[in-house]
């Protein structure tokens, strides 16, 4: 069939105007990503480099901020404190929600009950969750020393000692986010096909080894997207460290965004605040991009 000129011309104009409708509507996007994302990091970076003379108007420009920061006690003690939270919520809060997810993919009544109480906390803000475990961590008269009392445990300080307090806020996040992790990998074993399970059965895999052949490996990028949700959620959180600790006792508790917070709105140390976020940026892109390359590589099963 011989196309008619009108319609020659009505493809061509289609063909002219598709990127160009593209990224029309993707301008308002971009323009929010440039201002609110790409712009305020490159003005962290710039002041990371500028160097500030006390009492005089020079401005130099090199790496002298990170030096004061790799001197700074402080932001060595906050480091190693968010590499341990980082470890503590990260792994019990994916292997909770992977084993809430298993356990919770049928659909029944039942279990949909559960998802929601699972859910709840997510529902809760950071900062309500951190008053509401005030109320659970009071030593003596708080909820969890009462019921630890029943059992004949002594009471805790569960924020005030500097050896248990990171911990007591560990266990607050992992309350806090499993739920939000469960829903993505139940969204995930929805994908995996039920023809496999059947095939692993007639082979003789129990169910450890289904879980093990089956579904952990399909879960792969799933893990992956939840393990760089988790990352990001352990660099930029920091409700909980000012309701309950405000980064004590002894800096026991104090995380890398509330010492950034403390160098630039306490010690109006804009140069070292730069430095310490522009670490924290690298780290997190890092750490995620790894992330990314090797839990993703999941196993790909054809049915």
């Amino acid at each position: 069939m011989v196309e008619t000129t009108a319609e020659m011309g009505m493809e061509a104009r289609w063909t002219w105007r598709g990127p160009s409708l593209a990224w029309a509507l993707l301008a308002p996007s971009l323009l929010f990503l440039l201002l609110f994302t790409y712009w305020p990091i490159a003005q962290s970076l710039a002041q990371a480099m500028r160097i500030e003379t006390f009492g005089s108007d020079a401005v130099t420009w090199g790496f002298g901020n990170f030096e004061r920061l790799f001197e700074d006690a402080s932001f060595r003690r906050a480091a190693t404190n968010n590499v341990v939270y980082a470890a503590g919520t990260m792994l019990p809060s994916i292997a909770l929600a992977l084993a809430l997810a298993v356990g919770l993919q049928e659909s029944t009544r039942f279990n949909a009950t559960l998802r929601a109480v699972v859910f709840f906390p997510v529902l809760l803000p950071l900062v309500a969750a951190a008053a509401l475990f005030l109320f659970v961590f009071l030593p003596g008269i708080g909820l969890l020393d009462y019921y630890l009392g029943k059992l004949g445990v002594g009471r805790t300080n569960w924020i005030g000692d500097p050896d248990i307090a990171l911990w007591s806020l560990i266990g607050l996040t992992v309350w806090k986010n499993a739920g939000y992790y469960m829903l993505f990998f139940l969204a995930g074993l929805q994908g995996i096909s039920t023809d496999l399970y059947e095939a692993a059965r007639l082979e003789g895999a129990g169910a450890w080894g289904r879980f093990r052949r089956v579904t952990l490996p399909l879960l792969g990028p799933t893990t992956a997207f939840v393990a760089v949700i988790a990352l990001i959620n352990a660099v930029t959180q920091v409700d909980h460290v000012v309701v309950l600790t405000k980064g004590g006792p002894s800096d026991s508790t104090n995380l890398m965004l509330f010492y950034i917070y403390q160098q630039a709105h306490e010690n109006y140390d804009y140069g070292k605040a730069a430095a310490a976020t522009v670490l924290s940026l690298a780290a997190l892109l890092t750490l995620s991009a790894l992330s990314l390359r090797t839990l993703e590589r999941g196993v790909h099963y054809e049915s």
